[in-house]
């Protein structure tokens, strides 16, 4: 074996600290970038979704909220600017002032500078005010709202899901940006925020709440979803298909296409939790194979006990 010449030993060492400090720079370069590659959606948590629309219009609310909080006002021009942006074939931005006056509507601009806080939908909902009421509430952290509105040219009405962002601009302005996707998935993300809104008013009120609970034209009623209230024993407070309690329907027994009883599964499952998701099957009018529908339950303390607040909607399908 060859030994190594002092020259031999002088050029490894020199290879070797060159090799580390490249490696030290690069380090550098990689800890440098981290905050430039930081997503801007980082302080959005879109993890709830189970469809890209639905995450797509989050985004593209939040990024026009931004936009006025940094801008304030003079934003509006961009908006007006870049429509192209702002309005796509599957939703549109609109701004309004809280106290329910539009400044700019991407849709429908014969509505900017007209107060719409009395505005209904068919079924008389008052938007405005629902939006409000959601951009105040915890459990509801991009402030859906969920009405019927028509799409820009048509002349009938469509349903209609929307989230929602407050902004306070430089000059002092209180505004909300929203925006819609029209015929919207139903998101699990939506039952749970209206049952989770619901049980924590009941928590609150009492028994008050059982009236704004069944009101059709509250938050918890939307397109086909009940928030609906019932007793450990099955007795129903709230009803899922009526505006009456005089069934005499115990839900505790009720089974599903498949003989799965989920309302009695999901109270043996609360036992450990506070709240429960359950999978059952139903008949469909529209296909003839069984649909997978899914139950989102939750208890609260109420009455001296406890009751129980829980909603339905379509399991989430693919494509998502």
């Amino acid at each position: 074996m060859r030994r190594r010449s002092s020259k031999d030993v002088w050029e490894g060492e020199v290879l070797h600290r060159l090799r580390a400090g490249v490696a030290s720079v690069l380090l550098l370069l990689v800890i440098g970038a981290a905050p430039a590659c930081r997503s801007r959606y980082a302080d959005l948590d879109l993890s709830c979704y189970s469809y890209r629309d639905t995450r797509r219009l989050v985004q593209h609310v939040y990024d026009a909220a931004r936009l006025l909080q940094e801008e304030g006002l003079a934003g509006l021009t961009q908006f007006r600017e870049r429509s192209g942006r702002f309005r796509t074939d599957e939703f549109y931005l609109y701004v309004y002032r809280t106290d329910g006056t539009n400044l700019y509507h991407a849709g429908m601009p014969e509505l900017e500078g007209r107060n719409l806080w009395e505005v209904t939908d068919k079924d008389g909902k008052p938007i405005t005010q629902l939006v409000l009421e959601a951009l105040r509430d915890p459990n509801n952290p991009h402030a859906w709202v969920h009405y019927s509105w028509w799409e820009p040219g048509s002349f009938y009405p469509v349903p209609k899901s929307s989230c929602h962002f407050e902004v306070a601009t430089p000059e002092g302005e209180k505004l909300f940006v929203g925006g819609g996707l029209d015929y919207p998935h139903e998101e699990r993300e939506f039952i749970r925020i209206a049952v989770d809104s619901a049980a924590d008013l009941l928590e609150e009120r009492g028994s008050e709440a059982l009236l704004q609970i069944a009101d059709p034209i509250s938050a918890f009623n939307y397109r086909d979803v009940r928030v609906f209230v019932f007793r450990e024993n099955g007795e129903m407070l709230v009803a899922p298909a009526i505006n009456s309690t005089f069934s005499q329907t115990n839900l505790l027994e009720c089974a599903d296409e498949v003989g799965h009883r989920p309302f009695a599964h999901a109270l043996g499952a609360l036992e450990a939790s506070e709240a429960v998701w359950e999978i059952f099957m139903a008949r469909s009018r529209y296909q003839t194979r069984l649909l997978r529908k899914c139950l989102y339950v939750r208890k609260a303390a109420w009455d001296d006990g406890e009751a129980y607040i829980a909603a339905i909607t379509d399991l989430p399908q693919p494509p998502y």
